[in-house]
């Protein structure tokens, strides 16, 4: 069964103050020793209990997995083995503050195949504004350094609605990352989380209002457009058939395992998370494993999931709750927020916007 496999390594020299991913601050060797092996171990139980399993995809998010040496990647994936298939996506993030040209030729060396790269703004001031740790042209040699070292498949992260962001400063960040010659970028819209250093900074009266941002990022996937990357999911866009595969299962509905603190899974009918604490997951033979959700995969999830695509929602796949879904869209006709061709019904960029709204509307009945 092909399974996509994610590994969270939750180290960071510096937590950026809008981030609400989990991690903790860099540490001994020790402490990264006594990670990797708990992720070998939990990784050996599941390649042991379901012998046949195929992993086609690998992900390292973080946390700053560059933070690692690339024999922690070595191991992990020598431990996957004879489990990851011949054309297995190997990504890990990579923050440009961590990493230079030695370090991406060992993670190459280790078996990573893509890199995902933090780079975030062209723009110095917003980048020092995001709590970055690295220039733009710091993060702009990362990319130099990554096709040098052989990497064939580079993602760069854009942020939007960002403090002292406006459309001068945005197009120029998109067409500097684009002149980077990457094939993927991830255009995410800022949003404060709450418990966040950001949550409690005031900086909400200070970043683009939602109107403001809904303009910075239609004109995002314009830019980006013009540029030549099309756009595959809200915050996706990516030159031809380099799409994220390991990414597209979540929006899939295709099975994952997460391993490590904080990992999310969906796997073997169920859906579970790992609690956000380090000790417990090194000290717990296997990952403790909470279950929130029993039967996924519902109607309502995958057509949730799909309308996140630009491919969309495909309803001759679903002949009984078509009439439904086709009886609530045709009340967006002629808005611009939806099209419906074929009984395919997709979100418009400008959907995409407002897209939990529609989805609230669309899929009421469900």
């Amino acid at each position: 069964m092909s399974t996509g496999l994610y590994i969270h390594v939750p180290f960071c020299v510096r937590k950026c103050p809008y981030c609400d991913f989990y991690s903790v601050p860099a540490s001994e060797n020790d402490l990264y020793e006594s990670y990797t092996g708990a992720v070998i171990r939990n990784i050996n139980r599941y390649t042991s209990e379901y012998s046949d399993i195929v992993f086609d995809t690998v992900y390292f998010g973080g946390g700053t997995p560059s933070l690692m040496d690339s024999s922690f990647f070595g191991r992990v994936l020598e431990t996957a083995g004879r489990h990851l298939s011949s054309d297995v996506e190997i990504t890990m993030e990579v923050n440009p503050g961590t990493a230079n040209s030695e370090k991406l030729n060992s993670f190459r060396c280790a078996g990573i195949n893509r890199i995902s790269v933090g780079i975030q703004s062209a723009s110095d001031s917003e980048l020092s504004d995001l709590g970055r740790i690295h220039t733009f042209r710091e993060a702009a040699e990362v990319v130099n350094d990554g096709f040098r070292a052989g990497f064939t498949n580079i993602s760069a992260d854009l942020m939007i609605g960002v403090k002292g962001q406006n459309a001068e400063s945005l197009v120029n960040s998109v067409n500097s990352l684009a002149g980077l010659g990457v094939q993927h970028i991830s255009s995410y819209m800022l949003k404060i989380e709450p418990g966040t250093p950001y949550s409690r900074s005031g900086i909400s009266e200070l970043i683009p209002d939602d109107d403001e941002s809904a303009d910075l990022y239609l004109l995002a996937v314009r830019t980006l457009a013009e540029r030549g990357y099309a756009q595959y999911e809200i915050s996706n866009f990516s030159m031809p058939g380099f799409e994220s595969r390991h990414n597209l299962k979540y929006w899939h509905c295709e099975e994952y395992i997460g391993i490590g603190p904080s990992a999310h899974s969906f796997f073997g009918g169920r859906r579970f998370e790992v609690p956000r604490n380090l000790s417990d997951f090194i000290q717990s033979e296997k990952q403790n494993e909470c279950i929130n959700e029993y039967e996924p995969g519902t109607f309502f999830e995958k057509a949730m999931l799909a309308l996140r695509l630009s491919e969309g929602l495909d309803l001759n796949k679903y002949p009984e709750e078509a009439p439904a879904v086709l009886k609530r869209a045709s009340v967006f006709d002629g808005t611009g927020l939806t099209e419906i061709n074929n009984n395919v019904l997709r979100f418009t960029p400008e959907g995409f916007l407002v897209s939990n709204q529609l989805i609230s509307e669309i899929l009421a009945d469900f």
